[in-house]
């Protein structure tokens, strides 16, 4: 038994040292320039022996975005708790997440670009990522959920009907994140959702540049609108 863990030990260590110096690649040649023999090389092992952890660079690529999609959904988790042990209100949950994912995408820019930025070539993410990849989602429909829930939801304006066309795509969203709330809820919280994301991309890939300085406070007050669009109460 000793031995056997011993050997888990051994090869945990090798997999978090092998997908460090992968995210490091992901700063210097980005997603598409991963390679498996450059990050042997860089740990001194012969290129087969990566091969016994990691048979691709597409299963480095896989775990590198569930780890990444790990990491944000934590943030945004521990965001949503410490608000709610705080006593908010739904409003300052929602901005506290948001604040969240654009905390998390700042500090590390290079696997946010590999979640959500322009896609790798010849890869397609397997179903293994889509499990995490819900997790901050999950904590932001939880949000309106609970919110819809005490009926403490006052959207801003009347929102149109989602056409017939994507009652298929509302349906399956709406199941796959348990998110039992009205079309017309679950409409405006996909748009803020969009939204969060559209924003955060926007200033990490240079949208902002020359245009937007106050990143801050530009977000802050982008996330608040969205936050109304829901039916949030305005939060600081």
């Amino acid at each position: 038994m000793s031995g056997r863990t011993a050997r888990e030990r051994v090869r945990a260590e090798l997999v978090r040292e092998i997908t460090e110096i992968a995210r490091e690649q992901l700063a210097t040649a980005g997603a598409a320039g991963l390679s498996l023999r450059a990050v042997a090389r860089e740990m001194d092992m012969v290129s087969s022996a990566i091969y016994r952890y990691f048979p691709s660079r597409d299963d480095l690529l896989t775990a590198l975005i569930i780890d990444g999609y790990n990491a944000v959904g934590a943030a945004v988790e521990a965001a949503d708790e410490a608000a709610r042990g705080g006593g908010t209100s739904f409003g300052e949950r929602w901005l506290a997440v948001c604040r969240a994912v654009r905390a998390w995408a700042l500090a590390h820019p290079h696997e946010y670009a590999l979640l959500h930025g322009t896609p790798v070539p010849g890869y397609r993410a397997p179903q293994d990522t889509v499990a995490a990849a819900m997790r901050d989602t999950a904590v932001l429909m939880r949000i309106v959920s609970e919110a819809h829930a005490a009926d403490a939801l006052d959207p801003a304006g009347p929102c149109p009907l989602a056409p017939p066309a994507l009652a298929g795509d509302m349906a399956r969203a709406r199941t796959a994140l348990s998110f039992e709330v009205p079309a017309d809820v679950a409409a405006r919280a996909f748009t803020a959702w969009a939204g969060l994301y559209g924003t955060v991309s926007f200033e990490l890939f240079g949208q902002f540049n020359d245009v937007i300085e106050e990143r801050a406070a530009y977000f802050d007050h982008s996330m608040t609108l969205l936050g109304r669009l829901v039916g949030f109460q305005e939060a600081h």
